[in-house]
């Protein structure tokens, strides 16, 4: 599977598609929360490649060719970790997937499995393979969206629980509540983001400038 299309310019849709191709076992909307959690690390090994191996549990599936490769390396680098890095800018902040659902449990139990999978994509990304970094303050007070994440189980599993009876209107009150969650899980994760690009920015002042080797 391999195209001419630049890579810079791939679309969200064509990256979808490749990742189906090669059987990522994360979803699009995962995908997107985990770059962006990599792209607002603190950690100063962090790298993009190593992200999307981890997409595959480590390892890059198998392609047909090295054009085949590049595509898919091509295509969630420099297209899509490329566009999400514009959301380090405070003008410019993150939106967690929208999609069209029906009013009924089915719809509730989607919604709230895609929330629950992009908070703990950004949670994954910002950590990656460390089990503990260090962030600034602001940070951490912004992984209050944990909270939200349990919220959003929480719904989850009633919406999911087809011993648990749901009117009509328990639906759209708790898909309305959904629509607040979603607009603060935002809100905190581009405060994440913010606080790690100014934590990264004076990290990188105080590193000792190094007299370059004269040839």
């Amino acid at each position: 599977m391999t195209t001419q299309i630049d890579p810079t310019r791939t679309s969200d849709q064509q990256v979808r598609t490749l990742l189906e191709h090669y059987n990522c076992p994360v979803p699009f909307h995962e995908v997107r929360t985990r770059f962006l959690g990599n792209i607002a690390t603190p950690a100063m090994s962090a790298s993009p490649i190593r992200v999307v191996e981890d997409l595959w549990g480590g390892e890059l599936p198998p392609f047909d060719s090295i054009d085949a490769a590049n595509e898919l390396v091509g295509a969630l680098v420099m297209g899509l970790w490329n566009r999400l890095t514009r959301h380090q800018d405070r003008s410019s902040p993150f939106r967690l997937m929208r999609i069209e659902i029906a009013a009924t449990r089915e719809g509730l139990t989607k919604l709230a499995l895609m929330r629950r999978q992009e908070l703990d994509g950004f949670i994954e990304g910002l950590f990656g393979r460390a089990e503990k970094i260090d962030l600034p303050e602001r940070a951490h007070r912004g992984l209050n969206a944990g909270e939200l994440r349990a919220s959003f189980q929480a719904v989850l599993d009633v919406a999911a629980d087809e011993t648990k009876s749901a009117t009509d209107k328990d639906i759209e009150t708790t898909l309305r509540h959904m629509r607040e969650m979603t607009t603060i899980a935002e809100r905190e994760m581009h405060s994440v983001v913010l606080s790690c690009k100014r934590a990264r920015k004076q990290m990188l002042a105080g590193l000792p400038a190094r007299k370059p080797t004269l040839h």
